[in-house]
């Protein structure tokens, strides 16, 4: 191993050696814990310190890094308090978790450290976010984010650095290419011959370094550092180095062949770089030992203070009200309180909102903040979002746009059109094809403050950012207390002959995710006003928008700049004979039905949040009429109906008069002819549900 000190003084060298051992020596200790039952599991980078160290060491300490399993030596480089990193590790609540998450998948803002998830792939996308945030406001700064070999097989590994390409982003990419995912080898992993050959076909540089060599993984990282920020581009390092572990402890290391750890043993990152700096008389043999003694004697310290922290007592109202946070910052959106209003999910709080006195639900007119001024005449649906996202632009200088086509063309249903002409492409962003790494953008600009608006261009395919919503969006804040200020925009529905792929109803698998908002406005007014407070909520909102609605009603909308309270449902019709609890194009098919029988005397309430529910709105219906009906255009089976239906049953069942029933489409995929698509829809079959509750 070739040690090149480029000028670099004796104090630095000294410094990146002390930084290199530490981590090592923790690891050791770790090992030991381990074998004692004092922790769950661990993930070893043993043989791998030297790229986490001079990776991070190179680094400004206010640039995110998006670290991996394997990279302690971020989070010590970072001076993060040890013996708070042993709670973590530990599952105690004083980590910097609460106890939630396992070793390494947690961050901290006030270290600029972006927590990892399980799926390896996606932190690749928030670093793109980072550095665009960076970007728009000039800083010179990169964001540096870390894989494995592995990991480049991942479709976000293409779609991040696609990204980051197409938008000239100061990112830098590094691949800890250490020879084994869990126990597959390289060779059947990839075939191509170098990884780092990767960048090519992003246009973009790359460099294969000796990720064993902490000089070199150092003055490496240094000088892309400059090139990504003069250039304004991203950057491919892969770095050669092994495991010397198994993927985690309980795996082992049988399927890796013994002359390979016997290779690599000579090259060991620290006793190589120790030995080099003993040859050059940069340090003598007693500094070494007193090096060492500090650190162990330092870790021993720590982890006494780690060992007196008290027994976990869980808080079942702290765990719930964790999930969600609300605003209490200005503009660069970086601190968040919880938000105890709005779970409505728990047993606990269900409870006590079915309890309550059941308030008078909220009325078409009824805005958290109502401006002095006019009104709209005849607005569209389509066009109250577009005034809610122009008025949102305006509001908020923060606010990024972001979707495939939404810019010059104006999106495929022209919501955007002209915003980019006002607003310009840095905030009005067309995207690549890359939905997954698009989310995760949206998320990364949320750690430097920035509030984003994505559009799918249909609800359908958002199953290919899934992952990203579920998992990242979702839960970051119930994690480590990073909220994400992010709205994702869902043209949705059936009725205009657009096939299986085009019209889905999937807002369902969103309500059961813990973290995010739903929205589903039916009316012009509430899709103005649902959208601003989706706009302005600090948590992940997926906004639903019915296609076919969008050109099809229209109604008189305040043209000021206000909020629909999100959680709030809309008693559309005052009535004693049937409850109809319904939501988007549900409640127009309810209005022309009640219309078409004047003998009924309905009850109709548009939920217009899903997520969280109204459950006194749906209470206070429930007990004026004792007969449910519950419409909504998804299919029958997993969708919100069941829930409604489930919790009137176990909280209302003594004012019901007859069995609860579900209106919904056909369990089949949404068929593309007219005929059939009227067949699969609710609404054919609405006459004979309100028929069945009649007649009980």
């Amino acid at each position: 191993m070739n040690f090149n000190r480029n000028y670099l003084p004796d104090q630095e060298l000294i410094h990146l050696y002390k930084n290199l051992l530490l981590p090592r020596l923790i690891e050791e200790k770790m090992l030991v814990l381990l074998r004692q039952g004092k922790i769950s599991k661990w993930f070893s980078g043993i043989g791998q310190e030297a790229i986490s160290v001079g990776a991070t060491l190179a680094l400004r300490n206010d640039e995110w890094i998006l670290p991996l399993h394997r990279n302690l030596g971020v989070f010590t480089c970072r001076k993060m308090p040890l013996h708070k990193l042993f709670m973590q590790w530990q599952g105690n609540k004083e980590g910097y978790s609460k106890g939630r998450e396992r070793s390494f998948h947690f961050g901290s803002r006030e270290h600029y450290i972006c927590g990892m998830i399980s799926h390896l792939g996606p932190q690749l996308a928030i670093a793109d976010g980072v550095a665009l945030a960076y970007k728009l406001q000039k800083q010179n700064k990169v964001a540096l984010t870390f894989t494995g070999e592995g990991g480049t097989s991942e479709g976000d590994f293409h779609e991040a650095l696609n990204v980051a390409a197409v938008w000239d982003l100061p990112v830098i990419f590094i691949i800890e290419n250490n020879g084994y995912g869990l126990s597959t080898p390289s060779n059947e992993q990839y075939h191509c011959e170098k990884l780092v050959d990767k960048a090519k076909g992003y246009g973009m540089d790359g460099v294969r370094i000796d990720g064993n060599n902490i000089l070199e993984v150092y003055d490496t990282i240094k000088g892309v550092r400059k090139y990504c920020i003069s250039n304004q581009k991203p950057y491919l390092i892969e770095c050669i180095t092994f495991r010397m572990r198994g993927h985690e402890e309980a795996s082992g290391t049988k399927y890796i062949p013994t002359e390979l750890f016997e290779e690599w043993l000579l090259k060991d990152p620290i006793k190589n770089y120790e030995a080099w700096l003993l040859n050059e008389k940069v340090l003598q043999n007693d500094a070494v030992e007193v090096i060492k003694s500090e650190i162990k004697n330092y870790i021993e310290s720590e982890l006494k203070l780690a060992d007196r922290v008290s027994l976990m007592q869980p808080d079942t109202g702290e765990e719930l009200t964790d999930v969600y946070a609300r605003k209490s910052m200005g503009n660069k959106g970086c601190s968040v309180e919880v938000d105890v209003s709005i779970n409505g999910n728990s047993e606990g709080s269900m409870q006590a909102n079915a309890n309550a006195n059941p308030p008078s639900t909220t009325q078409p007119s009824d805005k958290i903040s109502s401006p002095l001024s006019g009104e709209r005449q005849g607005l569209r649906f389509v066009d109250a979002i577009k005034e809610a996202l122009h008025q949102s632009m305006q509001q908020h200088p923060n606010l990024i746009l972001m979707g495939q086509d939404i810019a010059e063309y104006g999106g495929a249903f022209k919501i955007t059109e002209g915003f980019v002409q006002e607003f310009g492409k840095e905030r009005v962003r067309n995207t690549p094809l890359c939905e997954s790494a698009i989310v995760g953008t949206a998320l990364g600009l949320g750690l430097e403050g920035f509030k984003s608006v994505m559009e799918m261009q249909f609800a359908d395919f958002v199953s290919v950012g899934f992952n990203q919503i579920v998992n990242n969006l979702a839960k970051i804040y119930y994690r480590w207390g990073q909220n994400a200020d992010v709205v994702i925009r869902m043209p949705t529905g059936g009725g205009v002959g657009a096939g299986p792929f085009h019209s889905q109803s999937n807002e369902a698998w969103f309500v059961h995710t813990p973290g995010l908002k739903v929205v589903y406005p039916a009316t012009p007014e509430d899709a103005k006003g649902l959208l601003i407070a989706a706009i302005n909520d600090p948590n992940p909102v997926m906004y639903f928008e019915h296609k076919a609605l969008y050109r099809s009603i229209s109604s008189n909308v305040s043209d000021g700049y206000y909020e629909v309270e999100i959680g709030k449902a809309r008693q559309i019709q005052d009535g004693d004979d049937i409850s109809i609890i319904t939501y988007g194009a549900g409640v127009h098919w309810a209005i022309e039905y009640a219309q078409h029988h004047p003998e009924i005397s309905f009850d109709i309430l548009d939920l217009r949040t899903l997520s969280p529910l109204d459950y006194n709105a749906v209470k206070a219906s429930v007990i004026k009429t004792g007969k449910v009906l519950i419409l909504h255009e998804d299919t029958l089976t997993g969708a919100i109906g069941g829930e409604v239906s489930a919790w009137i049953s176990q909280h209302c069942f003594e004012h019901l008069d007859a069995p609860i029933m579900r209106c919904a489409s056909l369990d089949t995929p949404i068929p593309f002819n007219m005929e059939l698509e009227k067949n699969f829809l609710a609404k054919s079959r609405l006459g004979e549900h309100v028929q069945k509750l009649l007649n009980y």
